[in-house]
């Protein structure tokens, strides 16, 4: 079996091959598409995932991943074009056919709030809209 080598050092490498094949076949292809072909698509999906992973800003991707603008045009195009949410859809499919899918949900209140409009507690502010109302009528 040979190994695949990703453009990405070990050290930022985000997908397993096997997630990268399953994942590769799910990405547009370039071919037939205006301009230059992806080059190295591996290492530029990986430079979007380790970002979304870190938290950190698009400028601040190690330069392993190859120029921050590259994946940053590319994640806009994948998301502009709903390529992630076909691989999304695709996935959980997948997840859901061999069985390998299982929902957990976590809320945490520190993190949801609710609108001030969307609360169901009564405001006092000191009398009714009507009262008020013919106070000001009266004076």
């Amino acid at each position: 079996m040979i190994a695949v080598v990703s453009a990405v050092g070990d050290r930022y490498r985000v997908l397993a091959d096997g997630q990268w094949e399953l994942l590769e076949l799910l990405l547009p292809k370039s071919e037939g598409r205006a301009g230059r072909n992806f080059a190295n698509n591996r290492r530029v999906v990986e430079g979007m995932l380790y970002r979304l992973r870190t938290g950190i800003p698009w400028r601040d991707l190690p330069e392993a991943f190859g120029p921050w603008k590259t994946i940053w045009k590319r994640h806009r195009r994948y998301a502009g074009d709903g390529t992630w949410d076909k691989v999304l859809t695709a996935l959980l499919t997948l997840a859901d056919a061999t069985a390998n899918l299982d929902w957990v949900i976590s809320i945490d209140s520190t993190i949801v709030r609710v609108h001030q409009h969307g609360a169901n507690l009564t405001r006092h502010t000191g009398g009714t809209i009507e009262l008020q109302e013919s106070a000001r009528r009266a004076g």
